[in-house]
C-alpha cells in the first residue's frame, strides 16, 4: 500500500510557523510564513503536517485581551499560558493532542517515518525547551506540548521534538535540517 512517489516522510509543526497570522498580537516576526523553514521543507520533499494552534482554538485571536500587544511580550505570555491552563482550555487542548495521536498512530501503522515535532520556544502552549511562566521565560515545556508529550508516552510513540523560534531563522532551519536529517 502507498507505493506510488510520496516520500512516507512526515514532520509535525507548530501552526504558527505556516500562519503568522494566528499567534497572539505584537509577536509575530513574519507576514506570512517563517520563509526560511517554509523552503527547507518544501525542497526537502517532507509531508508537512500543521498542528493545530491551541491559542486561537481556547482562547480566540485576540487570546482573551484586544491590548494584548501593549503588553511586554513575557507578561503577555504568561497571562495566556495561566488561561491555557485552565480546565476548559485543558479539555480542548485533551481534544486536540488526541487527534494528533491517531494521525501518528495511522502514519506510522502504514510505514510513514515521522521525523519529528516542531515547537516554538518561548510560547506559553508551544515551547520545547523553554516557556513563558512567571513574567519570564524559563526552561520547560508549553502547555499543549507538555500534553502531547504525555501522551506520546503513553501510547509509546517516541517521536523527537525540537524547538525554535521565529527570530532566529538561520539557527531554526539547522535544527530542522538536523531532524529531517
Amino acid at each position: 500500500m502507498f507505493m506510488d512517489v510520496r516520500s512516507k516522510t512526515i514532520i509535525f509543526v507548530a501552526h504558527c510557523m505556516l500562519n503568522q497570522n494566528s499567534i497572539s498580537d505584537g509577536t509575530a516576526s513574519y507576514p506570512g510564513s517563517i520563509n526560511e523553514i517554509m523552503q527547507l521543507l518544501r525542497i526537502s520533499d517532507v509531508g508537512i503536517v500543521q498542528m493545530p494552534c491551541p491559542e486561537l482554538l481556547c482562547l480566540g485571536l485576540d487570546r482573551g485581551n484586544s491590548d494584548g500587544s501593549s503588553s511586554p511580550i513575557l507578561e503577555e505570555n504568561t497571562r495566556i499560558r495561566m488561561m491555557m491552563s485552565q480546565r476548559s482550555a485543558k479539555s480542548k487542548i485533551r481534544q486536540l493532542v488526541q487527534h494528533l495521536i491517531f494521525q501518528m498512530l495511522e502514519y506510522r501503522k502504514f510505514g510513514f517515518d515521522i521525523r519529528g515535532i516542531v515547537g516554538v520556544n518561548r510560547s506559553p502552549s508551544c515551547g520545547v525547551d523553554t516557556t513563558s511562566k512567571n513574567n519570564q521565560e524559563v526552561e520547560g515545556q508549553g502547555v499543549f506540548i507538555e500534553a502531547l508529550r504525555n501522551e506520546l508516552n503513553k501510547n509509546k510513540i517516541h517521536v523527537k521534538t525540537v524547538g525554535i523560534k521565529a527570530f532566529e531563522p538561520k539557527k531554526a532551519v539547522n535544527v530542522i535540517k538536523n531532524l529531517i536529517g
